[in-house]
């Protein structure tokens, strides 16, 4: 494995019983470069090697949406680990604590964990380097181009940091080997997961329930990356922008909760039969637009507020904060879909049912909220709450930095200034009109 993607939080031990694989962001048991360097580090020590994954209530406002997807998918890794011999363990409670006491427990000499740029992330992971001895490892198993390594500060926006991926991304690119058999076996007790058991005692808001459109685990992501590569891709460059037609990949959230690696994604794209155009459409987003993201979350700690904003854009919308608003709806108000605009509503409504929203639609989406609210500082947390609530992909670096630049600007320029919105790019309802079929959109999620 390329010794890039690890970042070495620590190094203070002096051997152990067992390695650790600290599952986070990364929830798969193929194509895992955490794992595979986990598993690694268990061969070299001659120790036996388990993974863990600590459940957290309530993470960052998520719904029993994103909790049914996401303990199904680890369900399905549990199954996974076990016929390679690796013992998988559900925690629950505060990670930083529950790791800590998992590691000192066990003896564990070796704890490796996901790259996540995500401020509550890092602070877990900075408690547990403090209060344990082991040895703990962060890989980067999210971005092709390992985000410490692309960029070690804040990009502009994607033409700064697109040559910097490039020159990296074969260097990167390689292929993964087989994750081995654990060998020594772990000898201590594993306790049995009765996963409906956790499902039914997740103490999270249930109001948001299971979409059926998209069915959670690695399986069910390998099958929509053959699907999309074998039907969608060739047709990306031109169906991807128009929210009428099923042009997207829809494999974001696979992506978002680590089903599916990201550079498994490249490596088929690359090697399909697709156009030229359409395989380097595809790669732009996949690769630099989602890495642009992670960088943008691991260098700017105000991610997800005003304070995050380019001076340029704070100094403008602030100067328009008092502007007069043709409407102000509040949060209630815009949540169940009672805006004056059509398009609008029917994006929020495809957000609620369908926990996703296309992709054009989300930044038409986020800049009307920043029209219809009192001040940028609210439209970013109205934004910031629909989306973590409703978006199965939401609380993600993608879905921060998209609203980022929808509300203030982030990774783009200024433009010429208007009420509202200062210098901050405008969409009207009219120009989205004349890029797309709005009557049919409107149509498909109408109420």
């Amino acid at each position: 494995m390329n010794p890039g993607r690890v970042n070495v939080v620590n190094e203070k031990c002096r051997g152990g019983r067992i390695a650790v694989y600290w599952m986070s962001r990364d929830q798969r048991a193929h194509d895992n470069w955490a794992l595979i360097y986990a598993a690694e580090i268990a061969r070299r020590e001659r120790v036996p090697l388990v993974v863990v994954f600590c459940l957290v209530d309530d993470f960052l406002g998520a719904t029993l949406r994103a909790y049914d997807f996401m303990l199904k998918g680890l369900e399905e890794v549990a199954q996974s680990l076990a016929r390679k011999g690796i013992p998988f363990f559900l925690l629950k409670g505060d990670p930083a604590a529950r790791i800590i006491r998992f590691v000192r427990e066990n003896e564990a000499g070796w704890l490796v964990t996901d790259f996540d740029p995500l401020r509550v992330k890092r602070r877990w992971k900075r408690k547990v380097s403090s209060g344990t001895d082991a040895d703990m490892y962060e890989v980067d198993a999210h971005n092709i181009v390992p985000c410490r390594m692309a960029s070690q500060k804040q990009e502009y926006g994607a033409y700064t940091l697109r040559p910097k991926i490039r020159r990296a991304l074969q260097e990167y690119l390689d292929l993964f080997p087989p994750l081995p058999k654990s060998r020594p076996a772990y000898k201590g007790s594993v306790p049995e997961v009765s996963w409906r058991r956790v499902r039914e005692g997740l103490q999270v808001d249930r109001d948001v329930g299971p979409v059926g459109w998209v069915r959670p685990g690695e399986r069910a992501a390998r099958r929509a990356l053959k699907r999309f590569i074998g039907r969608g891709l060739r047709h990306y460059p031109e169906k991807r922008n128009d929210p009428s037609l099923e042009g997207q990949s829809g494999l974001s959230p696979y992506l978002h909760f680590g089903h599916l690696s990201a550079q498994r994604v490249a490596i088929e794209v690359e090697t399909s039969k697709a156009p030229t155009r359409a395989k380097e459409a595809f790669m732009e987003e996949l690769v630099v637009r989602r890495e642009l993201s992670d960088n943008f979350c691991l260098h700017n700690a105000h991610y997800d507020g005003v304070r995050g904003f380019p001076d340029w854009a704070r100094r403008t919308l602030a100067e328009h904060e008092g502007d007069p608003r043709e409407y102000v709806y509040t949060l209630r108000r815009l949540e169940t879909s009672q805006t004056h605009d059509g398009l609008w509503n029917a994006a929020q409504r495809e957000m609620v049912t369908r926990g996703k929203m296309h992709g054009y639609m989300r930044m038409y989406w986020a800049k009307k909220i920043l029209e219809w609210t009192r001040s940028p500082a609210a439209a970013m947390r109205f934004a910031v709450y629909l989306n973590d609530r409703y978006e199965l992909d939401g609380r993600d670096p993608n879905g921060y930095t998209g609203i980022a630049w929808s509300i203030g600007g982030v990774h783009d320029r200024a433009w010429g200034e208007r009420p509202v919105f200062g210098k901050v790019r405008y969409m009207s309802l009219k120009g989205m009109k004349s890029k797309f079929d709005s009557d049919a959109y409107i149509e498909k999620y109408s109420a």
